[in-house]
């Protein structure tokens, strides 16, 4: 039997951490998800940045869409919202088949408004609107500022994914604007059942500090806040305020592994995933890393409930001089940077296409 497989029947869903008009015209994605045990789909602007710039299958709506007035970023928008309600209709069946616990694609704003709290709930409702599939989550930043946009778009009955999330403590901010939005629902006599993960980026820990740590503390760093998160995550859900939660009909905000592609060349490919098996919880792969799991046939041991060793190592980065509450900040802040750098480059290539498509025509 495939890892894949061994990992659903654990109760972790597999999504694939990317999307390309290809992938949806070639039969590559249904493929993934008939095989591969691919239950949901993610996507960000280096994602797509990378999709528009290394593909043709867009030319041809972009010079539609020219022609219709559209220029930049909503035409981009336009692009994106295609080939997301594409996947999201593949992944329906899924989505109703679970009651609405699997079978996701997500979408996320701008980055540019990564700290603007008001256009990033005007930029959310927008996307939802557009999309018109209960199965599209909207992509919202852990920032600060992003919190209160969690909390009023929960509120409004817009399903999200808490993204740029590097710590346990990010994670805990992020499922209280999540519990927040719910309890609002609930005073509101609204249902409670509104889908949201919050998502944990995990490999960018380790190639953070690769230079800073002796060759022993190498790849243990993203594993074990993974773990210090996936026990926060864990005693929340045992917790009475959720237990009360849960009775009225919500659900919970599950657990989302992202980063999750080994970026050290002499370890091994599968490294996060084998280390971050853990049922009720997601992890969205990059199509690499889901290939090189695919074809193997055994997982390692399921992620400890209750944090396992993970203090123990984590002091030992301490020791090594590494301030993991000052870290996360910084990855969070490089991360939202990288996002934008990212989504400059995206305006750069569609602004490169519709040039050479406008001489063309």
């Amino acid at each position: 039997m495939k890892a894949t497989q061994l990992l659903s029947n654990l109760g972790q869903s597999i999504w694939l951490d990317n999307i390309t008009r290809d992938l949806l015209n070639k039969g590559t994605l249904k493929r993934y998800i008939d095989e591969f045990s691919v239950t949901g789909l993610t996507s960000n602007p280096t994602i797509f940045e990378n999709a528009i710039k290394n593909s043709r299958a867009y030319d041809v709506p972009i010079r539609e869409k020219l022609a219709s007035g559209k220029s930049d970023e909503n035409l981009f928008f336009d692009l994106a919202l295609e080939d997301i309600i594409r996947a999201a209709d593949l992944f329906r069946p899924i989505f109703d088949r679970t009651n609405g616990v699997d079978g996701w694609v997500s979408l996320e704003v701008s980055p540019l408004l990564a700290y603007d709290t008001g256009s990033t709930l005007r930029a959310v409702k927008d996307l939802f609107a557009r999309g018109q599939r209960p199965n599209l989550f909207i992509k919202i930043p852990g920032t600060k500022e992003g919190l209160p946009a969690i909390e009023e778009s929960i509120f409004a009955g817009i399903p999200v994914n808490v993204t740029l999330l590097f710590s346990r403590e990010h994670y805990l901010a992020a499922a209280g604007a999540y519990l927040r939005g719910i309890e609002r629902r609930l005073d509101a006599g609204l249902n409670p059942n509104v889908g949201s993960v919050a998502s944990v980026f995990v490999s960018r820990w380790d190639a953070s500090v690769k230079d800073r740590v002796p060759p022993q503390l190498q790849n243990q760093l993203g594993i074990a806040i993974a773990t210090r998160t996936y026990k926060a995550a864990r005693d929340l859900l045992t917790s009475a305020k959720w237990h009360r939660l849960n009775n009225l009909g919500a659900r919970p905000q599950r657990l989302l592994w992202a980063s999750t592609g080994t970026k050290d060349p002499s370890a091994s490919e599968i490294l996060y995933v084998k280390a971050l098996a853990a049922p009720y919880t997601v992890n969205t792969m990059p199509e690499a890393t889901l290939k090189a799991l695919a074809k193997h046939s055994q997982l390692s041991s399921i992620m400890p409930a209750d944090g396992g060793d993970c203090e123990d190592v984590l002091a030992k980065f301490a020791i090594a001089g590494i301030d993991v509450d000052e870290l996360a900040e910084q990855l969070q802040q490089d991360g939202a940077k990288s996002f934008v750098n990212s989504w400059t480059g995206l305006m750069a290539v569609i602004g490169s296409k519709t040039a050479v498509l406008r001489k063309a025509s």
